[in-house]
């Protein structure tokens, strides 16, 4: 089990939500199956920010998909990370964005995904989404 002992938020009897929006939140685990090529897919389908204009909360299902190499995303920790965003006075697009290089940076997955679904404001929804890829040398 030594590639689940550096998981600190799993199986904690209290959690701490944080205020603030916190990439260190996340935590990973060893892939036991990096020679095949799979998708681990994610949803979120309670994720808020803020507007950064007017400081009202954006609604939306943000999605993750990845094809994982050598680590795979803890997933309470995701959670945790994600609810980091609540306070975060960000447009929906820079959301989709950031989590996107956050997740690729520390993954570094052979490609990442990001789809976010926002609720409509003023009739309109918005729905950006990233992929990111490894870079070839």
């Amino acid at each position: 089990m030594s590639d689940v002992e550096n998981l600190t938020l799993l199986g904690q009897s209290k959690t701490e939500y944080p205020q603030s929006y916190s990439p260190d939140l996340l935590e990973r685990f060893r892939n036991r199956y990096p020679q095949q090529d799979y998708t681990v897919e994610l949803d979120c389908p309670e994720f808020t920010c803020l507007c950064p204009m007017t400081k009202q909360p954006d609604f939306a299902h943000i999605s993750i998909r990845y094809c994982p190499r050598e680590f795979l995303v803890e997933s309470k920790s995701l959670k945790l990370y994600l609810f980091s965003f609540r306070n975060k006075g960000e447009f929906s697009e820079d959301s989709v964005n950031c989590i996107a290089r956050d997740l690729f940076q520390f993954l570094q997955p052979k490609w990442l995904e990001v789809q976010g679904s926002f609720w409509p404001r003023g009739g309109i929804a918005i729905k950006p989404s990233v992929r990111l890829t490894e870079v070839e040398s």
